[in-house]
């Protein structure tokens, strides 16, 4: 009975509308989107395998050096500053044997590849995250590989003039990172090793680990972090109850996973599920935005509870009470279904827009294609 009533809402009519988006790149190629952010309501930029902007009209792709679809390279991160400024970040030449970051600048025109921090002939930097305080004012996480041997935490700040890199100890990997203040910003991730969540905090002078709760004993992640004041930030990802599947089965759900910093330490905050109704159905939350302090967004996939991998847009709201389901649409334009949401920005009061990618399953079609939600409220 309690399964039939977190599934129903997702049959209901949704405020978020499927917004056209064009491809930047083109035949067998992955169109991910990853990172979004918004300096106004008519600019805005999403990028990650390929980068598109709005200019308050409609959705215009642009190209990025490095940047084809071919999953060698995607930009993580996005920072829009203004319409003639913005940077974007993340890591080029995967699986080459010689990886390392990139970061990226648009001038009003067009992007380029912009000069970051000197690293050494046998390092390897990955950013994997980006925020802004302010204009000359941003930060970038990633890790450094060094000869092939030591992790570092990476940390790279822009200050108006130039960037640079700070390195670390190594807790994980960082997958988001929110400002609220130059002294108040928070970046999450998982243990590569165990899969358990980690949180890192720059108070103004040095980023320091801050422990993080997990549920289960099986892997646990966090995806996405919100920063709105010193004593209230928000981090989602998901977790597992635990490695090991009961007798008889072969998986174990993954389930929503939401915490809070309240000012003294973090917290799971409970958070709805659809289903899971089989041993295949994981819900997981890949990002995070907020309108206030009392109308929250998260987001990101579950799998169909046949197992057929088919995975659809999941979002929840956060009220200033409780965390609810909320429909969101999830097209079906082929035989695959695979629609899943990474990030999200908010441009004005009740306008947020989420971004993503889905599977058009059709011959001709890229891999993946850009997907994008918008809402004005209601």
């Amino acid at each position: 009975m309690v399964l039939a009533c977190l599934a129903a809402p997702l049959q209901a009519q949704s405020i978020f509308k499927v917004v056209p988006t064009p491809n930047g790149n083109h035949g067998v190629r992955n169109n991910n989107l990853m990172a979004v952010s918004a300096s106004s309501p008519s600019d805005i930029w999403a990028v990650g395998q390929t980068t598109i902007h709005f200019d308050g009209m409609k959705w215009t792709a642009f190209s990025a050096p490095t940047i084809a679809g071919d999953n060698t390279s995607y930009l993580d991160g996005v920072v829009d500053v203004s319409s003639a400024e913005a940077w974007a970040a993340g890591i080029v030449g995967i699986g080459t044997g010689a990886p390392n970051q990139v970061i990226e600048h648009w001038d009003g025109t067009a992007w380029s590849v912009f000069q970051g921090p000197a690293f050494g002939p046998g390092d390897q930097p990955a950013i994997y995250g980006m925020t802004a305080v302010s204009a000359n004012d941003i930060w970038t996480v990633g890790s450094l590989l060094t000869d092939n041997e030591l992790l570092h935490s990476l940390f790279e700040h822009w200050d108006g003039s130039a960037w640079t890199a700070y390195a670390g100890p190594f807790y994980g990997f960082f997958r988001g990172v929110s400002a609220d203040a130059p002294d108040d910003i928070w970046a999450v991730g998982y243990s590569g090793l165990n899969f358990v969540t980690f949180s890192q905090h720059f108070d103004g002078t040095a980023w320091k680990l801050v422990p993080t709760p997990d549920v289960g004993t099986g892997p646990n992640m966090l995806n996405g972090v919100v920063a709105l004041a010193p004593n209230d930030v928000w981090a989602v990802g998901y977790s597992t109850a635990t490695e090991k599947p009961p007798q008889g089965k072969y998986d174990v759900p993954s389930k929503t996973l939401i915490e809070h910093y309240d000012g003294t330490g973090w917290s799971v905050v409970p958070s709805p599920n659809v289903g899971p109704h089989s041993q295949y159905q994981s819900n997981k939350l890949y990002g995070v935005t907020a309108v206030s302090a009392n109308d929250i967004w998260a987001f990101g996939a579950y799998e169909a509870a046949s197992g057929n991998g088919n995975q659809s847009t999941l979002v929840l709201h956060w009220d200033g009470t409780s965390w609810t389901l909320v429909p969101s649409p999830s097209p079906e334009p082929g035989d695959f279904l695979d629609d899943i949401l990474t990030s999200g920005v908010v441009t004005a009061p009740g306008s947020v827009w989420i971004v993503g990618s889905e599977d058009p399953a059709a011959q001709g079609k890229p891999v993946t294609a850009t997907f994008v939600l918008h809402t004005t409220g209601g």
